[in-house]
């Protein structure tokens, strides 16, 4: 999370980036910047930081390409996860098929093989796992036993 994301946009594009999310929170003209991403041929995603209304992306719900859902707050690794956010989750998904958007939902934030089955669940398709992957070491057994939890939950969603 910065501030003044639109300053950044570009130099992140530039160094390869293929997906550009920004914070809701930090945004004045959050439908301009999306475009610009776009413009700029990255994927455009929106953050929403848990104390954030999923409202507050309403009017640029059919426009994102993927809309990522703190479930801490953003500054540092190995945060407990917030158990609202699968209500949150929920709402995004929601509101993104009400407006005819496959988009993927994104989940950052106390993701673990505690946490998995149920984020993936509730409708999360992007997942991100700091502590759980690499704060035991044992990165890449820890990676696939992630991975597998979360492609057995997900043949088990419908929607």
């Amino acid at each position: 999370m910065i501030e003044e994301p639109d300053r950044y946009i570009e130099d992140f594009v530039a160094a390869g980036a293929h997906m550009v999310s920004v914070h809701v929170e930090v945004l004045p003209h959050l439908h301009r910047t999306i475009g610009f991403i776009k413009k700029l041929g990255a994927k455009a995603g929106v953050v929403l930081n848990p104390s954030t209304p999923v409202v507050a992306i309403q009017e640029v719900a059919a426009d994102v390409d993927y809309v990522l859902v703190m479930s801490v707050n953003p500054g540092f690794g190995g945060q407990v996860f917030i158990p609202h956010s699968l209500t949150k989750i929920r709402a995004v998904r929601t509101l993104l098929d009400s407006v005819g958007n496959h988009a993927p939902v994104e989940v950052d934030g106390g993701i673990d093989e505690t946490t998995i089955v149920s984020v993936v669940e509730a409708g999360a398709e992007i997942l991100v796992a700091g502590q759980a992957v690499f704060g035991g070491g044992r990165a890449e057994s820890a990676a696939r036993e992630l991975k597998s939890l979360a492609l057995s939950a997900a043949r088990g969603v419908t929607r």
